[in-house]
């Protein structure tokens, strides 16, 4: 062999071998390696929170104006036509229209029509109102809400529930009621 040879050959044997983990322990490679990869994943879940604050929640709610149709097709009394889909009773009287939102003002329960006592009652608490919204028994403090009311140019009765009135005079006078000719 020549001399180049045995002197890499000793030196080889010479070097100590590399230490191996027995089983179940980490070496202080693998140790460091999973140090930076949980200070990587740490950063990554901060950037990715960060971004996400950017991107703010919207909740998507239903517009609070609806067109109810033509106010030629409301009789005299109370129409229960919108109560499911918009929680609004439209009531004709003989003087002209309002639109009552279908809400206790006591703690919000939806409160039924009954027709034979000419009353509205809530089945909650026994908060009963008239047929103007006007509290006659129980604990709600304040009359129904009216919606604003108004007509469309194609004679459609447009209702808004983002504008609310809860007290005389306001609410007997538009736009919270229309005045209708001699029915």
């Amino acid at each position: 062999m020549s001399e180049a040879t045995e002197k890499s050959t000793a030196a080889h044997a010479a070097a100590p071998a590399p230490k191996t983990a027995a089983p179940g322990q980490m070496t202080r490679g693998d140790f460091l390696w999973a140090g930076w990869s949980m200070l990587a994943a740490f950063f990554a879940a901060s950037a990715a929170a960060g971004a996400r604050y950017l991107f703010p929640n919207v909740t998507y709610e239903p517009s609070q104006i609806f067109n109810a149709g033509p106010v030629s097709g409301y009789d005299l009394g109370v129409s229960t036509k919108w109560l499911n889909e918009h929680r609004v009773w439209i009531v004709r009287t003989e003087t002209g229209l309002y639109a009552l939102w279908a809400r206790c003002t006591h703690l919000g329960c939806t409160p039924n029509w009954f027709p034979d006592q000419n009353r509205f009652k809530c089945p909650c608490h026994g908060s009963n109102y008239t047929l103007a919204g006007d509290v006659i028994a129980g604990p709600a403090p304040i009359p129904l809400w009216r919606a604003k009311i108004t007509v469309a140019s194609t004679g459609d009765l447009i209702v808004d529930k983002g504008v609310l009135a809860d007290q005389p005079p306001k609410r007997d006078q538009p736009p919270f009621f229309l005045p209708l000719a001699s029915a």
